[in-house]
């Protein structure tokens, strides 16, 4: 995001980081060969696709981003800060917690990074987070989850003080950190 529009405040702000992520989705989709269609949502809110292409955008206020599949896919990104343990109890169950060892700070966007995206690729807002369970841990930029009885793949990339979380269900991502913004575009 530019400095000056990190600034900016309420709806303003909302318009500006809206705007730059729907640009992050029109770079993802020239690097993927698509022309990209009418960006409409469902009275829902969720994204609807178009000519067989589904896509998704997130922002924040340090970065937006952008993908566009063949597939149902979804996207989001955190600044990755300390959270409380209430919260990491919400997004997480102790199962959840017992597939890995690793940095408990990190683990936690990942998961959430990785529930919100696929949310996101099922069509579904937050009231569906109960549904979502991380399966499978990957690797460190890749894990499974379960959304009531769907799987999931999920690929990570860290860039910064950030983590960007892509549903990937097969395609290949390929990450482009570009001008401060970041989009993901699968080839």
């Amino acid at each position: 995001m530019p400095e000056h529009e990190r600034k900016l405040k309420g709806r303003k702000k909302v318009e500006a980081l809206s705007a730059l992520a729907r640009f992050a989705l029109e770079i993802s989709s020239r690097k993927s060969g698509v022309n990209l269609g009418c960006l409409a949502k469902n009275e829902a809110g969720a994204p609807v696709p178009f000519d067989g292409n589904f896509w998704s955008v997130t922002h924040k206020t340090e970065y937006v981003g952008g993908v566009i599949a063949q597939t149902e896919t979804g996207i989001d990104i955190e600044k990755i800060k300390p959270c409380s343990k209430a919260l990491c109890n919400k997004i997480a169950g102790p199962p959840e917690w017992a597939l890995s060892d690793s940095d408990r700070e990190i683990l936690f966007f990942r998961f959430w990074t990785s529930k919100e995206a696929v949310l996101k690729a099922a069509g579904k807002g937050i009231s569906g987070l109960s549904g979502c369970r991380i399966e499978k841990i990957l690797s460190d930029n890749a894990l499974i989850v379960n959304y009531n009885g769907n799987i999931w793949e999920i690929q990570h990339h860290f860039f910064g003080s950030h983590i960007a979380s892509v549903v990937t269900n097969g395609f290949e991502v390929q990450w482009s950190l570009l001008n401060d913004r970041i989009n993901t575009f699968s080839s």
